[in-house]
């Protein structure tokens, strides 16, 4: 990786929305004067003290942040090793990371005059994360998620529904995210005037990549002053689960230029990045083409069709990945590998039983990675996982692939 080629990872993307060839806005000319004048907004929220005065506060009061940065003591000694911190973000108001960056999509949408907000789902969280401010601000809300995800997360779907959204369920394709996605695209085309399009991860057309990372960088933000404050130094490696990659992005751009803290995400490998297409690891089985606004790594066929792929988390299961990721990778600074399901799942019962945490799936990835790296290596070594989300949305999955019957199912 020559130092030429690049002056600082964090500088990111240029004026046309590109992070090297990814990126960009590939949208409708109806939506391009939308993206256009929420460029425009956004950037001038950056640089008014009043809009992060205002995101401080909620972040503080109403999201609990910051949130904690917790050694795993019992874990650690169970897999001898590495130390093994994890930042607790399963902690926020509404049980995940994706609170962040909703709470600053909302502001900026309430700036921008709108009353009717759209939003796509997975695994729920960033559905209910939704929901919630919306509540809190008055707004009508309608999440867009997909009929397979309705049913393998009815708790979200219900806490949703409590919140006062309408919950749209999305038969085409397979059911999944990238399914809810074309949907509330359709929706925002439609709806133009009235209607802000919140998008839970770090993909879409330019600027929903960067500004979701900026939101979410909090968290990376407050790990180095965390770590530096228990350790006296910086980790010397990160690691988090990515779908689309916001966790994992809001860990990482705060140290993508401390070049001696090694970064790896872990996509969602599914029954094995070998088997016919049943993984959702875009950047170890995919190729670079465009798809919801960006052109970024993606699972697609020899015509550019793009694939359906398979996780038994369904906040990874997503054909794509943000494209600031997919530059990472190119670049080299940051290192992408799979994990299968059933790694995850032993993952989410070796948090279980070592810590008391119940992880949420999605971060069961990047946890089982820790535990195939973290006895390889020195115990002067120190790794932190973003512990994303918990885990209560999953125990129905959870128990049915592990032959479980629960009471009352």
């Amino acid at each position: 990786m020559a130092d030429d080629l690049i002056n600082s990872f964090m500088s990111g993307p240029d004026e046309n929305g590109r992070f090297g060839d990814f990126g960009g806005r590939f949208v409708s000319e109806t939506l391009m004067p939308l993206i256009l004048d929420l460029e425009e907004r956004y950037a001038h929220a950056k640089s008014d003290d009043s809009f992060w005065e205002e995101m401080d506060f909620l972040w503080k009061h109403y999201v609990g942040r910051p949130s904690p940065l917790y050694h795993a003591e019992r874990l650690t000694e169970r897999l001898g090793g590495a130390r093994i911190y994890m930042k607790r973000d399963e902690l926020n108001h509404t049980g995940a990371h994706k609170i962040n960056n909703v709470i600053g999509q909302i502001i900026l949408a309430r700036r921008m005059g709108k009353t009717r907000i759209i939003a796509e789902t997975g695994a729920g969280q960033h559905g209910v994360a939704t929901a919630t401010v919306c509540a809190k601000f008055g707004l009508n809300c309608v999440i867009y998620m997909g009929s397979h995800d309705v049913e393998r997360q009815a708790p979200n779907v219900f806490r949703m529904r409590l919140l006062g959204a309408e919950v749209v369920p999305v038969t085409s394709g397979r059911g999944t995210l990238k399914d809810a996605m074309n949907d509330a695209l359709r929706d925002w085309v439609t709806n133009v005037r009235d209607t802000f399009y919140c998008i839970g991860t770090v993909a879409g057309p330019h600027p929903y990549p960067a500004m979701v990372r900026d939101f979410q960088s909090i968290i990376g933000r407050e790990t180095r002053e965390q770590m530096l404050e228990a350790e006296g130094r910086l980790p010397d490696t990160l690691v988090a689960a990515i779908g689309g990659g916001s966790n994992a992005m809001g860990l990482f751009f705060p140290f993508l230029d401390d070049r001696e803290v090694s970064i790896i995400g872990v996509e969602a490998g599914g029954k094995g990045v070998n088997s016919d297409l049943e993984h959702c690891a875009s950047l170890t089985g995919g190729r670079p083409g465009v798809l919801h606004g960006n052109r970024t790594y993606l699972l697609q066929d020899d015509d550019g069709q793009i694939l359906e792929g398979f996780s038994i988390s369904a906040g990874l299961d997503y054909p794509g990945i943000g494209p600031e990721h997919s530059w990472l990778h190119e670049t080299g600074r940051a290192t992408y590998v799979a994990v299968t399901d059933s790694e995850a799942l032993a993952a989410f019962q070796l948090c279980c039983e070592t810590e008391g945490i119940i992880p949420a799936l999605e971060p069961s990835h990047a946890l089982a990675h820790v535990a195939r790296i973290a006895p390889t290596l020195p115990s002067s070594h120190i790794v932190c996982m973003n512990m994303c989300g918990r885990g209560d949305k999953d125990i129905f999955t959870v128990a049915k692939a592990l032959g479980i019957e629960m009471l009352g199912t």
